[in-house]
């Protein structure tokens, strides 16, 4: 092969590779609708403790402990238990993934008591049924028991049981809607959804499976956060078959809504898109700030943002940020200056304060 056929080659596959890494798997931005997690609580008992329980007084506590003795075929009267020292109530919850468990399948529960206990440390739960909360779903789906580790020392009244629920149904997600299974719809996720990606999206997959259905339209954007896909027959047999293909659709990296995010804990701040600003002047304490493309200040101390440009002002936060860090601003007024910038109306973008 010719020096310029291997040019044009490395070339090609240069462009290639670029290209695929402007794109993103839809599998990254979207889930299915009935893909949800599941959150199962229970209330049991810790036993074991070192004196560090509920205590005698707690009446809930020492009814609680005398049910399960009944249950244990052990009853005892409520007067005959007379320390509850080394026992305590628990909240019990576990989360189930979106994707699904099957039955026997464990996860870990997290363990919290609720009343006078001082401490879980050393407690092993008792078997606690687990159940959805839904009030008329009275089905125990999981059942949780075992050792109670404290992973945080500050908050000893709370702790977690390494694989200590165990399930005792399926739990899987009912993703395929309509008449036979015949459709599906995906959900875009919050950072991403507008009214261009939901187009985008449905726009992809229709060219991906546009051979497979002689041109018609399999996929339509019904909500900037929605695009509804009908399962075409040849995929009603396998719909698990079809959803990898979906997900597995590139799309063009898409737009990124202009969001500003700030942690005032941290210190921190995230600037995501474009996020331009109007013409202001920003004043906080020792130096002035001139926002937009006029000379607004006038006369007076002013942030340039690189040696050589002189008076220009910066029109977007990016940039507001970089002249303020270059100045050794304390992130806590940076933070401050955002805050106000929004309230006044001269921010463009969504602002989440955490």
């Amino acid at each position: 092969m010719s020096m310029r056929r291997w040019l044009m080659a490395g070339l090609s596959l240069l462009l290639l590779v670029q290209v695929s890494e402007a794109r993103v798997r839809l599998e990254h931005l979207c889930t299915l609708q009935g893909q949800q997690e599941i959150n199962l609580i229970g209330v049991g008992l810790v036993t074991g403790l070192q004196g560090t329980g509920d205590g005698s007084k707690n009446l809930a506590t020492i009814r609680a402990l005398q049910a399960a003795l009944t249950r244990m075929n052990a009853p005892i009267a409520a007067t005959d238990i007379r320390n509850g020292d080394n026992v305590a109530v628990v909240f019990v919850s576990v989360q189930i993934p979106r994707t699904g468990l099957r039955r026997g399948q464990k996860m870990d529960c997290t363990i919290t008591a609720p009343m006078g206990a001082k401490s879980l440390r050393g407690g092993q739960l008792m078997s606690t049924p687990l159940t959805t909360s839904n009030v008329r779903d009275e089905t125990a789906w999981a059942l949780a028991n075992g050792e109670v580790i404290i992973e945080d020392v500050s908050r000893a009244t709370s702790g977690r049981i390494i694989s200590g629920a165990s399930m005792l149904r399926d739990a899987t997600p009912l993703f395929i809607q309509g008449q036979q299974g015949s459709s599906l719809t995906l959900q875009i996720d919050p950072y991403h959804a507008s009214f261009w990606t939901s187009s985008e999206v449905a726009r992809v997959v229709n060219s991906e499976f546009s051979f497979e259905v002689g041109g018609q339209q399999v996929a339509k954007a019904v909500s900037p956060n929605a695009v509804e896909v009908t399962i075409p027959p040849q995929y009603r047999e396998s719909p698990v078959d079809f959803v990898a293909q979906v997900l597995d659709v590139g799309i063009d990296i898409p737009n990124t809504q202009a969001r500003v995010v700030i942690n005032a804990k941290t210190g921190t701040v995230v600037v995501t898109g474009e996020v331009e600003l109007s013409p202001v002047i920003i004043t906080q304490k020792s130096f002035s700030v001139e926002v937009g493309p006029n000379d607004l200040l006038g006369t007076g101390p002013f942030i340039g943002l690189t040696e050589g440009q002189g008076r220009q002002s910066p029109q977007q936060l990016k940039e507001l940020v970089d002249a303020l860090n270059q100045l050794r601003v304390p992130a806590s007024d940076i933070i401050a200056i955002i805050r106000e910038l929004h309230a006044s109306g001269k921010l463009h973008a969504e602002l989440i304060d955490r």
